[in-house]
Parts: C-alpha cells; sequence; structure tokens
C-alpha cells in the first residue's frame, strides 16, 4: 500500500496496525486523497470492486470513478467542498469501474486535518450497494405499481380513514361511485357517505369500532352520493396496524352493488312471476270444470227450492248447501284474482265513493272491540278499477286485521294521492314512475316476522289455525292490484301491527256513475234467449232457471249448433254463450256473426274462466257483458232483465263516438246517454275499427283529426264494413273534405250544442 509522508504525532507502529486492517476490508474501497481530489492510498477493496491496480490510480483524480455526466455537472468538486465545509458528505450514486461497467456506490468522505489544522486530504469509502438498491428499486416500483392498480380500479372505491374515520386518500373508483373528487373529501369524514337514517343511528362509528374488535367488517347497506342520490353498497373494512400493534388506520373497500341487485330482484320477481303463471294454468283449468260443477249443484238447488217451501228441515239443508256453493264460488274467485286472472270491469271513481260504500260493513264484520278510522286526503285523484273488487280487498284485508287484534285494537283505512319517483321505483323494478292513488290498511295488531312476511301473498299460506282461515285474502289483494296496473308493499313489524299500501294508477278521466248492486229479488221476464254450453249438465241447469224466470229459451252444444239455429231465421233477442268451448268457432266469433245476422240481438257471456277471449290486460274488452260462474238465480235474473232492458232503451241509436280528447269523449258520451241513446267510445280510430269488427253500431260520430288513422279514412273503413252506418264528422276547422261529401256524413263544427248534436244523430 503506499505510503503518505509519515505525520507527526501518533505512534508509527499504531498506525502500521490500522493500515494494515484498512488494507484487508475487502467489502469498501477505503483510499484516501489529496486535497486536490487525487488519490494518494488504495485499499484492497477498492482493487477489488473498481478494478483498478495501485499503480493505476495512485494520483489520478478521483472523478474518473464518477460517470461522464456527473463529472460534467461537477459532482466530485461539490463533493469535496461540501466535505470541507460541513465535516463529512454522504451520497449514493452510479460509479464506473476500469471496465466501464456501471455499480451503485454508497459514498461516505471525511476531511483529514494535521495537527496545525490544515487540510492534509480526505479519507474516502465507497460501497457497491447495487444489489441494495435494486431491491429498494423493485420495493419503490412495486409501491408504484400497486399505487397504479389502485388507482386504475374503478369499480372499486378504495380509500384510507385515520383512526377517527377521517379520509386520507382517495381513489378514481371512488371518484366515479360516489361523485367527489379527492380535493373535496380527504381529511372529512367517511360518515358523510351514510344516510341521515344510519348516521343518527350511529352506524359509521359502530363499522369501525367493529373492524377494530374483530379486525374484519363486512356490511351491506345504502350510501349517499354527492349529488344527493342512493346506491346499494357492499362495505369491507379492515384496520391497518404498525409493527408495534398500535392502530393506524383503516382500509376501506366499497363497491357499487345497485345493479347486482336489481339483478337479484329481477330474477326473484322472474322467478315470481313464472310461479304465477304456474299458478294460474292450474287455477285456470280447475276452475273452469270447478265453476261448472258448482253451476249445476247452485243452480239445481235453487230449481228445487220451490218444491220444498214449507218443509223447514229441507230448506235449512238447502240454504246450507247454497252457503257452501257461495263458499267454494269465492275460493275459486281468491285463486284466479292472485293469479291475475279475475274478469276485471274497471271503471273510473273516485275511491272514497267505494271506502264510504263499505264502510258500515266493515264495522259490523270487525266487531265492536276494533276501533275504525277512515282518513281521506283532499283533492283525491279518481283511479280505474272494479270496485266490485275492491270493496272484497278491504273488507278481507279488514277480516285479516281483525284476527291480528284479538284483544281488540284499531284499523285505519287511508287514501291520499301519491307520486312514485325514479328514486323509489329503481329500487322497486315492478312498477312505474307516475301519479297513483293510494290506498293504505293499517292495524295494530301482533305484526308479522320476517319470515312470515316474506311469504305473505303465497296463496295458501297462512298463520291461523287449521280452519280458521284459507290463506288467500293478502293473495287476492295482491293479484287485484297487480292485475288494475298498481302497486302492492307490506310493511310490519312484530309487535307494532301490520300496513298494507296498495298503489292505483291515476285516471285523468271523469268519474263514471257506479253499476247499480242487483238486488235479491227474483226478476221475471219474457223473451227469448239461446243458451250455448258444450256441458250438458250446465246446460240443462241453465235451461231451467231461464226457463223458470219466464224465458223462452233454445239451446245449443257448441258455436256451430247456433249458428246454425240462427241461420235458419229463429228470431232471439239474447245470446247467453259460454267463453270457454271446444270447436273451430270461437265464442268471440259466434257473437260476431250472430250481431251480424241479428243486430239488436243482446250477447251476455259466461264462464268459470275466461282465458283471453275476452279479457285483455286483465279487463274485459270494451262493450263485453260478463256473468261469472257460478251464478245465482237471482244474479242471473237481474243480469237477464238489465240487458234486455238496454236493448228496449236502446232504440234510440248506438253510436260509437271516436275522440281523442278525454273530456270532449266524455261530455259527448254523457249528452247521447241523457237523450236515451247508448253510446260507446274510442279514442283512436284504430280502436274504433276493433270495436266495429265485434259490434254493430248506427251511427259513428268521429272527429276529423285523430292520431294515426284520420276520421275521414277511419270512416270509409267503417263504411265498408257496415254499409249501412250513418257518419258524423266533427272538427275545429273548415269543411271534412271531398271523402266526407262521398260518404254522404254529416260535419259538426266544433263548438256545437245540444240541439246539433241530437239533431245530427237522428237525420
Amino acid at each position: 500500500m503506499t505510503q503518505l509522508p509519515k505525520p507527526a504525532g501518533p505512534d508509527f507502529s499504531a498506525m502500521r496496525r490500522a493500515q494494515l486492517l484498512i488494507e484487508r476490508v475487502a467489502d469498501y474501497a477505503i483510499y484516501m486523497l489529496h486535497p486536490d481530489g487525487t488519490v494518494a492510498t488504495w485499499n484492497a477493496g477498492a482493487r477489488r470492486f473498481k478494478g483498478y491496480a495501485d499503480d493505476e490510480i495512485i494520483g489520478q483524480h478521483f472523478s474518473r470513478f464518477y460517470t461522464d455526466e456527473d463529472r460534467t455537472a461537477g459532482r466530485p468538486r461539490r463533493a469535496l467542498e461540501t466535505a470541507q465545509l460541513e465535516g463529512k458528505f454522504e451520497d449514493e450514486g452510479w460509479r464506473v469501474r476500469k471496465d466501464g461497467t456501471r455499480f451503485w456506490a454508497s459514498v461516505v468522505i471525511d476531511p483529514i486535518y494535521d495537527d496545525d489544522g490544515a487540510l492534509f486530504g480526505f479519507a474516502k469509502i465507497t460501497r457497491d450497494i447495487s444489489d441494495k438498491k435494486a431491491a429498494r428499486d423493485a420495493l419503490q416500483r412495486s409501491e408504484h405499481n400497486f399505487r397504479l392498480l389502485v388507482q386504475g380500479v374503478t369499480d372499486y372505491a378504495i380509500y384510507m380513514l385515520s383512526p377517527g374515520g377521517d379520509i386520507t386518500n382517495w381513489n378514481a373508483g371512488a371518484q366515479r361511485i360516489k361523485g367527489y373528487t379527492a380535493d373535496e373529501v380527504v381529511g372529512t369524514h367517511f360518515e358523510r357517505f351514510y344516510t341521515p337514517e344510519d348516521r343518527a343511528n350511529g352506524l359509521p362509528a359502530r363499522a369501525l369500532a367493529r373492524a377494530q374488535a374483530e379486525g374484519h367488517f363486512e356490511a351491506e347497506g345504502w350510501r349517499l352520493r354527492k349529488d344527493g342520490s342512493r346506491f346499494r353498497a357492499s362495505v369491507v373494512i379492515d384496520p391497518i396496524r404498525n409493527d408495534a400493534g398500535e392502530l393506524v388506520g383503516f382500509a376501506k373497500i366499497t363497491r357499487d352493488i345497485t345493479q347486482r341487485m336489481q339483478l337479484e330482484e329481477a330474477r326473484q320477481a322472474l322467478h315470481h312471476a313464472q310461479k304465477l303463471e304456474a299458478v294460474g294454468k292450474l287455477t285456470g283449468g280447475v276452475a273452469h270444470d270447478f265453476n261448472n260443477i258448482l253451476q249445476i249443484i247452485g243452480g239445481n238447488l235453487q230449481l228445487l227450492g220451490p218444491h220444498v217451501r214449507g218443509n223447514d228441515l229441507a230448506l235449512r239443508y238447502l240454504e246450507t248447501s247454497l252457503g257452501a256453493v257461495e263458499r267454494g264460488a269465492k275460493l275459486s274467485s281468491q285463486l284466479l284474482a292472485f293469479a291475475r286472472r279475475q274478469p276485471l270491469q274497471p271503471v273510473v271513481v273516485n275511491m272514497s265513493r267505494v271506502l264510504r260504500g263499505t264502510e258500515e260493513l266493515l264495522r259490523r264484520a270487525l266487531g265492536e272491540t276494533i276501533d275504525v278510522e277512515t282518513v281521506v286526503a283532499a283533492g283525491l285523484w279518481n283511479a280505474q278499477l272494479d270496485p266490485g273488487q275492491l270493496e272484497n280487498v278491504v273488507l278481507n284485508l279488514g277480516i285479516n286485521a281483525r284476527d291480528a287484534m284479538p284483544g281488540g285494537g284499531k284499523l285505519t283505512v287511508e287514501l291520499q294521492n301519491a307520486m312514485l319517483d325514479d328514486a323509489y321505483v329503481n329500487s322497486t323494478h315492478d312498477v312505474p314512475p307516475g301519479q297513483y292513488v293510494m290506498l293504505a290498511v293499517s292495524d295494530t295488531g301482533t305484526g308479522m316476522t320476517p319470515e312470515v312476511l316474506e311469504r305473505a301473498v303465497e296463496p295458501f299460506f297462512t298463520t291461523k289455525a287449521e280452519g280458521k282461515g284459507t290463506g288467500l285474502g293478502l293473495s287476492m289483494a295482491f293479484g287485484f292490484v297487480k292485475q288494475s296496473g298498481g302497486h302492492f308493499r307490506i310493511y310490519s313489524e312484530v309487535g307494532h301491527g301490520t300496513t298494507i299500501k296498495m298503489y292505483f294508477p291515476r285516471s285523468h278521466d271523469a268519474e263514471e256513475a257506479l253499476p247499480a248492486a242487483p238486488s235479491g229479488e227474483i226478476i221475471h221476464g219474457s223473451g227469448t234467449i239461446l243458451v250455448v254450453e258444450d256441458d250438458l249438465n250446465v246446460q240443462a241447469t241453465v235451461v231451467g232457471m231461464l226457463t223458470s224466470l219466464g224465458y223462452q229459451v233454445l239451446k245449443a252444444d257448441n258455436a256451430e249448433s247456433a249458428l246454425s239455429v240462427l241461420k235458419a231465421g229463429v228470431r232471439c233477442d239474447l245470446l247467453f254463450t259460454d267463453v270457454v268451448m271446444p270447436g273451430p268457432v270461437k265464442c268471440t266469433e259466434l257473437a260476431r256473426q250472430a250481431k251480424i245476422m241479428l243486430p239488436d240481438l243482446e250477447v251476455l257471456f259466461t264462464s268459470g274462466y275466461t282465458q283471453n277471449a275476452i279479457i285483455h290486460g286483465g279487463r274485459l274488452d270494451p262493450g263485453v257483458q260478463l256473468l261469472s260462474k257460478p251464478y245465482r238465480r237471482e244474479q242471473l235474473a237481474h243480469k237477464v232483465h238489465q240487458m234486455l232492458a238496454n236493448r228496449v232503451k236502446a232504440a234510440g241509436k248506438r253510436v260509437l263516438v271516436v275522440e281523442d280528447e278525454p273530456q270532449a269523449r266524455g261530455m259527448c258520451c254523457d249528452i247521447l246517454r241523457s237523450v236515451g241513446h247508448v253510446p260507446d267510445s274510442a279514442e283512436s280510430a284504430e280502436q274504433a275499427l276493433e270495436l266495429l269488427g265485434r259490434e254493430r253500431f248506427d251511427v259513428m260520430l268521429t272527429d276529423i283529426s285523430l292520431p294515426g288513422m284520420d276520421g275521414v279514412a277511419l270512416a270509409q273503413a267503417a263504411r265498408a264494413q257496415w254499409p249501412g252506418l250513418r257518419i258524423v264528422f266533427t272538427s275545429g276547422y273548415g269543411d271534412a273534405g271531398p271523402g266526407a261529401a262521398q260518404l254522404g256524413a254529416i260535419h259538426l263544427r266544433k263548438p256545437y250544442d245540444l240541439r246539433q248534436l241530437i239533431d245530427a244523430i237522428k237525420a
């Protein structure tokens, strides 16, 4: 090892031992520099990893170990200046070996002074830490890649919390899902994402406490976005601890699972719909046969009635049997209602009027221990529904509530307007947004457990003792509401009662008169009725009932036989036909051809299950009259009498009013009805042609300007089908044009008065 001049001071032998020690250190390059930076001494470690022999480097400037870039930047010079100025220089950087390869060096330079304080030189220690740098770089790359990964995840909100719950960082997924930028949320408390209800219940604090205590927290719940909208979130919170086990924060991952929840609800809804469809198909087939059997039993029992007068025991047996028939009919009706196959006859009505009509009946059914309160909001909207079925629903729900309050309680029936907005329907999927009339039935009874609530609308599911209930009350209500285009919800808590809310779509049409309820009086009549029924036992029963009421009765086993009777020239006043019959000619086609042969013929359908022959969208087709099986003798008498009375009244005119503006259409029909005509209405040409395909009219009064096909084109198509049909055009402008003149039509200019309308119909 090349020697520096021997300085004065320390013992030479001690210095020699230090030199030998330095020489033997192989993992460090230890060498001395003159004050100008030239190499004065050089140890074995320096020779090993820098590659130079002593004679190649002694006397050379140490800057030759630096890269060209560092030399150009003056780093060697600044290193010595820093060491001299600050007493030490430490650094890391690239250095160059003799063969030109680079290594990453850890460098320490210390200035050395003689006894007089003059700079004697520099002691320089260099270590090759390339492996350590590689490991460190790998770790930094890993951390960088991890940060990129976290930031690149957009399906998950990934962020950190302080031990107190303040947000400390924020990834791109969090910004996408929650709508906030990092600047808006970092430093704020994470409870801002919770709903007001959850914040009031202390849920955010409990979540952190559980994560800390249990080492992990998972949950689902509603969270808030920046715009105030809600989303369903899956949340995971893990505590983060340092090496000493101290809590330094929380890692929080949130995922928006709203779509998954909606898909699951849609799947459940589909499963429920498929179950409904299966039950409906089964119910339909059973109901048809079951109701035919009930019709035979009930009809014959009623025919037997006059023959056992004076025999009290026989009459008691008779009434008991008829009561059983009624219960069987109700059971069948409830099944059809649940399966949404009940033939509804909706009218536009203010539901408060229906409610008032059932209030007294409800009080009697519930008894004195139940306090009944009815609350109707002011300005209640109209709805289009079957009032008779609505009465049944309210009564059934009231009886269910009574059974849930064995010790007495309170039943509240409430009507009010409601708006179901997008935010609400997005979480339900089975109802469109819009305006509804809400009917709520609430009790203070025992309530339902979550398990019972989940199955509450299933048919035949009941928690009552055997023989105390059929389990069809709620299912019937559910089916009726859904068939009416509405929405059905149950809210219940054990010990706190139950509330059932039913939402019916608002109708903007004017309220219609409720159909008169038939009295129990047996009404006899006269006229000829053609009965078409393929079940010969049912046929015989119906023929016997009609004959006992004073009517002349003809019979046919199927539609083809019925048409043969009519083609033979037999005069009939009423066609009474079953809906479901075998053979190529359907009941609707029978009615259409019969009306062509006998334009004044009334048509009354009957069935225990109507399928889709005369029902579409869950409702009877316009103008269709139906008497559902099984029916009592007085119901049959009332319906037939009503229809034949309408036939006499209709000696005025049967008028089809075609008008797309609802108020104008309703007003015109009211006027025509008031002067003895029988109006029917359509809001478009296409709907009018459907009616004309089924029924015969004397006059068609149509607006010229209609959506789709205009009134003139409609009149031409109608006249081609019914050459004798009189046409009356209405419009708010000019003439109807040459097409109207060719049809020999009358033209009423709006606004027209009552006299002008009456004269146009009579002309």
